[in-house]
């Protein structure tokens, strides 16, 4: 889908582009897969900031997902795709044969009035979910699970596409996005193809009221503060900080690990994503 430029008229459109939104049918949402969706402003149970520079932003409606994608042997039209301001990728509506309906992220190229299909043994094609045991190596997937019935949690981005490069046994190989190299149990699920919206990444936000109408607050840098209130802050005049880059309560920033080692999912990694620093693999 490509990127609308807006004319230059003043000093934040200069600089501003947005998705021409083309692939869109103008569908209003379904009611019966909305729900409210309460905002937090970044904070916890307890009232105290956990997540930092979160607040305001337009009122949204979550639209619930079909991330299982479990609702196998049935046939399903393509209704409508949609917008969902809740990710970064477009949304399409299913009408099932025996008259259910569910959003399931959109694939590039899914059009409106296709048929798709998920089951233990379907047709390889784009739309349709199947476990990993019966897709052919070398595919293009997204929508991937980690556990078997849990429901997707990888590859779930706009634009976003893993491959999986080989089946050993009970367990699959997968090339993520990030460069990543990791196993995973070939029940799991996964969808055909690309995930749509693939020029998300070139959209140019322009100006600060547009991160503020997504609820995101203004960032201030750790070495502008004062030394109560960042380990970067202080210094007599301007300064590079006087340490690593960290956040406010020490973690550090850049190169440093933040993985659980005694996680689970961590033991199935083959090989680490790609350096953004070097362009090399961590390993």
């Amino acid at each position: 889908m490509p990127v609308k430029q807006y004319k230059p008229t003043s000093a934040g459109r200069r600089r501003s582009s947005v998705s021409d939104y083309a692939e869109l049918t103008g569908a209003k949402p379904t009611k019966r897969l909305l729900s409210r969706l309460k905002k937090t402003g970044g904070r916890n149970h307890s009232g105290k900031i956990t997540s930092r520079h979160r607040g305001g932003g337009n009122k949204r409606l979550y639209r619930t997902i079909d991330f299982k994608r479990d609702k196998d042997g049935v046939p399903a039209k393509v209704a409508s795709i949609e917008y969902d301001p809740n990710r970064s990728c477009h949304i399409a509506l299913l009408h099932y044969a025996d008259g259910d309906k569910r959003y399931i992220l959109a694939p590039l190229g899914l059009q409106v009035s296709e048929e798709v299909v998920s089951g233990l043994k379907v047709e390889p094609k784009t739309g349709n979910a199947m476990p990993l045991s019966g897709i052919p190596a070398g595919m293009e997937i997204h929508n991937i699970e980690l556990t078997a019935g849990r429901g997707a949690q990888l590859v779930r981005t706009a634009g976003g596409v893993a491959r999986l490069a080989a089946k050993d046994g009970d367990w699959a190989h997968l090339v993520l996005p990030s460069g990543e190299l990791r196993m995973v149990r070939v029940e799991c699920r996964a969808t055909i193809g690309q995930i749509g919206n693939v020029d998300h990444q070139h959209v140019r936000v322009g100006k600060a009221g547009r991160n503020r109408h997504r609820g995101r607050r203004p960032h201030v840098r750790g070495v502008a503060m004062n030394p109560v209130a960042h380990p970067m802050g202080g210094g007599e005049g301007r300064s590079g900080g006087g340490r690593h880059p960290c956040s406010p309560t020490g973690k550090l920033a850049k190169g440093g690990r933040t993985r659980s080692r005694r996680k689970v999912s961590s033991k199935r990694i083959i090989r680490r994503r790609k350096s953004r620093r070097h362009g090399q693999l961590v390993v």
